[in-house]
């Protein structure tokens, strides 16, 4: 069945995601969740999708969560509805394939969260993140209060949330939360760039150092260490690991197939 909140497409190793409600700036709608639910879901299951692209159609890649509607439902309905927000953060955490967030706009809310959600976010030099929960009496949804503070301390965490004032990227950029700034007219074109490089990789090493890097915030040195090495032996047996050996033997580039 089609979804018109969000545009799918597949464009060899990419799958593209585009968050289509450019009327409303992209915010939430249950479809549009759903949709990024069952994208993930079936480009687990696909082999031949190695990245996966987010990003917004219209003028903003996504206002969060769609002030218009708000007041309207009752505590159960927000429940359940944040209930399927969470599933879809925790199916892109779980995913262990690189997914890109390609920001221009205006990214707000529960919008900011799903890029935060995202393992590497790319933006516009004009574009700007909000953290506008607090301007509707409202704290954070979507997994901000536990990414954030983890890129750049819990007092600067607690201002963002608290002021809920526009911040440019160039500032989140210096704070290492934005790996890469470009032009607006650049930034599909960057992005496309980097997620075919990425896509050319070695897919199941990326998968896995994701996990990894994902759990160091909660399991001791021990935990990781030991990750590391069952990890490890797992990754020796892959076809990337022995095509990455024979080719640097042959003094050549490897063709890695994320097998």
């Amino acid at each position: 069945m089609e979804n018109k909140d969000l545009l799918v497409e597949k464009l060899g190793p990419v799958l593209s995601l585009t968050l289509n409600r450019p009327e409303s700036l992209n915010a939430f709608s249950p479809d549009m969740i759903l949709g990024l639910k069952d994208a993930l879901r079936e480009a687990k299951n696909d082999p031949d999708v190695q990245v996966i692209v987010l990003s917004g159609a219209g003028r903003a890649f996504s206002a969060g969560g769609d002030v218009k509607t708000m007041g309207q439902a009752d505590g159960n309905q927000v429940y359940e509805h944040i209930g399927k927000l969470n599933e879809l953060i925790l199916q892109m955490k779980d995913l262990e394939k690189p997914i890109i967030a390609a920001v221009h706009g205006f990214a707000a809310g529960a919008g900011f969260n799903l890029a935060l959600a995202c393992d590497i976010i790319i933006a516009a030099e004009d574009s700007k993140f909000a953290l506008s929960f607090s301007k509707v009496g409202l704290v954070s949804d979507g997994g901000g209060s536990y990414f954030l503070p983890k890129l750049i301390g819990p007092h600067l965490a607690k201002q963002f949330f608290f002021s809920a004032e526009p911040i440019p990227a160039k500032r989140l950029y210096q704070l290492g939360v934005i790996n890469s700034l470009f032009s607006l007219e650049r930034l599909q074109d960057e992005t496309t760039k980097l997620a075919l490089s990425l896509a050319q990789g070695p897919g199941k090493a990326f998968g896995k150092q994701k996990k990894l890097i994902d759990h160091s915030f909660d399991r001791s040195l021990e935990e990781i260490l030991e990750e590391e090495r069952l990890t490890q032996v797992l990754m020796v047996q892959t076809e990337d690991h022995k095509e990455g050996v024979a080719a640097f033997k042959e003094k050549r580039t490897p063709l890695y197939k994320g097998r």
